[in-house]
């Protein structure tokens, strides 16, 4: 298996230079959406939600690219990148454990089923195989490498999903504020307004 070992890992070396580069690249897209969020005015009395949504898609992006950072090195056998997977995939299930329990905390947005699947589930499914692929590459090399490569390119997919869902949200959200300051006061308010408040003291009136 150790004499094999770099000749396999070489053959993955495409796949985690173009997952590795986007994962890099994709990285700054997060910071866009933090730009967005702070321009559309919906940051204040939102921090933990944006510790539950915002910050795990970094987390993400980097774990990826810190795997393919791994495995395109000139290791001579699959032990101690597969030792460094499994580290990183013990570190993100209790990262992505961390994050459930802020989403369950926090009060600003409600979760939707694609939210708990996406932000919850699949995070941890992909550092859980990471952390089991990393095992299992002391003993053998074929499937071990593909279970890690699937992993990594999922928190991509995630990151991706989760950055761009975001957007949307903030979006949605920012139209919704400005069209509530752009329509005028409800005929009702005035009138009721008007009729509450007590005429002043040097108003005329009637003999």
């Amino acid at each position: 298996m150790s004499e094999g070992a770099p000749s396999v890992l070489s053959a993955w070396e495409s796949f985690y230079v173009i997952v590795g580069s986007s994962a890099g690249a994709l990285t700054g897209l997060q910071f866009v959406v933090l730009t967005l969020i702070k321009e559309a005015g919906v940051t204040q009395g939102r921090g933990d939600a944006i510790s539950a949504f915002g910050s795990p898609n970094v987390v993400h992006f980097c774990s990826a690219l810190l795997v393919s950072a791994i495995f395109s090195a000139p290791w001579p056998t699959v032990g101690p990148p597969g030792v460094a997977v499994a580290l990183i995939g013990a570190a993100g299930v209790l990262y992505a454990l961390m994050v459930l329990r802020r989403t369950l905390r926090q009060r600003d947005y409600q979760p939707v089923l694609e939210d708990w699947v996406w932000h919850a589930a699949l995070p941890i499914v992909a550092y859980a195989a990471l952390l089991d692929a990393g095992v299992q590459l002391t003993r053998a090399i074929a499937y071990p490498l593909y279970i890690v490569g699937g992993a990594t390119l999922l928190l991509v997919f995630i990151g991706i999903h989760n950055a761009w869902d975001t957007v949307m949200y903030v979006t949605i959200e920012d139209r919704k504020r400005r069209l509530a300051e752009a329509l005028p006061p409800a005929a009702g308010e005035g009138s009721a307004k008007a009729a509450s408040t007590p005429p002043a003291d040097d108003a005329p009136t009637e003999t």
